[in-house]
């Protein structure tokens, strides 16, 4: 089978990663789509971030009613920090009767020179970019035909925004699958989101 690897820390998972997934799944000639939870993006900033557990919770809750939509929680299990190109080897070794194309939107393609071996990645795998706003897609001519793009919407909702809205008591059930809101509901989730890390939140925030 064709999967694209949709790797993120989904925190939390919404409207906006489904939407690219199943558009991808659906028209960009993908058998499915496997979201990769990463621990820890060295990219980003690892304060912010909700444990592993709830995260995992959020992304099983969000794709139960997708058929074509999988998740894959390698990462947990290698070495870290996590990089992407080791990711896509460890799951051609673990699946050789798959081939896995990478899905990035085309703020992490312009980017995409920091990451490691990128090159080698390229060679080895199809990069599928999708359209984010104030972020053209230029892709070298070296690496047409490894490298594409998709005519995905263009969705402006991150992760960022709903983590501070709901620290600041805004009601964005609209945003996020029923089942993750109400998970983030019942277990308090974001209620100190990006004031300090989520995972010491009680030793310092409550103090």
């Amino acid at each position: 089978m064709k999967i694209g690897i949709y790797s993120g820390s989904f925190n939390p998972i919404h409207h906006g990663h489904l939407m690219i997934a199943n558009y991808m799944a659906e028209f960009a000639g993908l058998d499915e789509v496997w979201f990769v939870l990463s621990p820890h993006n060295p990219l980003k900033n690892k304060d912010i971030l909700a444990s592993e557990r709830h995260r995992t919770q959020m992304l099983e809750l969000a794709l139960s009613g997708f058929s074509r939509l999988k998740v894959c929680d390698i990462e947990l299990r290698l070495p870290r920090p996590s990089y992407t190109i080791d990711t896509l080897t460890a799951l051609q070794k673990q699946y050789p009767q798959h081939s896995f194309s990478l899905i990035i939107g085309s703020d992490n393609w312009a980017v995409f020179g920091q990451w490691k071996d990128y090159e080698s990645l390229i060679q080895l795998h199809k990069v599928l970019i999708y359209e984010r706003l104030n972020y053209p897609i230029h892709i070298p001519p070296r690496f047409r035909g490894q490298v594409e793009t998709a005519d995905a919407p263009i969705i402006e909702l991150s992760s960022t925004f709903l983590r501070d809205a709901i620290a600041n008591g805004k009601d964005v059930r609209a945003f996020l699958p029923p089942p993750v809101w109400e998970y983030i509901k019942r277990e308090r989730m974001y209620l100190y989101a990006d004031k300090c890390s989520l995972e010491t939140q009680r030793a310092k925030c409550l103090k």
